[in-house]
């Protein structure tokens, strides 16, 4: 029997050896490797949702932030462009002396001498209710409100020029100065409204910055919806609601830049003058 044994054993080189995968996994027992598979599979799973989510958006030009609400601020100083009738033969961003750093922060008031208040910054969720207390802190001094802001969120920007409307207060955009995106409609809200001849002034297209822009049909209701919303508010203002037509065709990330013509043939500005930036 030892003679057969020796026979019919197999050479050493001969004998499976296990997978070194195998011999790797056999140190744990079967609830944690069917554990760490589940998290594997499930970490593949969020990335090739997460690349699926961002090719879309991509694609349709979404844009996801924090806020629900629409919004217009992006990015600081956009290029111009040409839609619909001729744009301005002059481009005005060169006359922009503002920091964009300092523009793409939350806006700060700031009260100048002759009772300006100067708004410079972004417009975030929660400017108008700011802006509501340094009027109630302020108010007797604040004759108008100087505008440098690339726009922002269009609920707080609404809110800010009903409040200006109220008070009876002017509002300006100074030579050198941005008002771009949901800012003019800050600007309507003044009873006098001036632009330097040197001010850079602009609209462009709102974007619902919501995960909800996966519904094509809502998307679309909630555009009219905001732009009958603009429409009545800029004619509740004296400014001629056309003035919105070029928002409707221009970009998120362009800008239309209006002539000094056209801010006063929209009504935009009640006069055009050479308005000092205070430095």
């Amino acid at each position: 029997m030892p003679v057969e044994r020796a026979q019919n054993r197999l050479p050493d080189d001969a004998v499976p050896r296990p997978n070194p995968i195998v011999r790797y996994l056999s140190r744990f027992d079967d609830g944690e490797v069917l554990r760490w598979a589940f998290r594997g599979l499930l970490i593949g799973t969020i990335s090739v949702l997460a690349l699926d989510l961002h090719d879309l958006a991509e694609r349709n030009g979404w844009s996801f932030a924090e806020s629900a609400e629409p919004s217009m601020a992006e990015p600081v100083l956009p290029p111009a462009v040409e839609v619909g009738i001729p744009a301005p033969a002059t481009d005005p961003r060169p006359f922009v002396t503002a920091d964009p750093g300092r523009l793409g922060e939350p806006m700060a008031f700031t009260l100048q001498a002759g009772g300006r208040l100067e708004a410079q910054g972004s417009i975030v969720a929660g400017t108008a209710d700011r802006f509501a207390a340094e009027i109630a802190a302020r108010g007797e001094y604040v004759k108008t409100v100087s505008l440098n802001s690339p726009g922002g969120a269009l609920e707080d920007a609404m809110a800010m020029a009903r409040l200006v409307r109220e008070r009876g207060l002017d509002t300006e955009v100074a030579d050198g100065a941005l008002c771009a995106s949901s800012c003019p409609l800050v600007l309507a809200g003044g009873e006098h409204r001036a632009a330097g001849s040197k001010a850079a002034i602009g609209v462009h297209q709102f974007y619902a910055a919501t995960a909800s822009a996966a519904e094509p049909a809502q998307v679309m209701a909630d555009a009219q919806m905001t732009t009958a919303r603009i429409s009545r508010h800029l004619a509740a203002m004296g400014v001629d609601p056309a003035l919105w037509l070029h928002a409707l065709d221009t970009p998120p990330r362009a800008l239309y830049y209006f002539s000094p013509e056209e801010m006063t043939g929209y009504r935009l500005v009640t006069e055009a003058r050479k308005i000092a930036k205070k430095k």
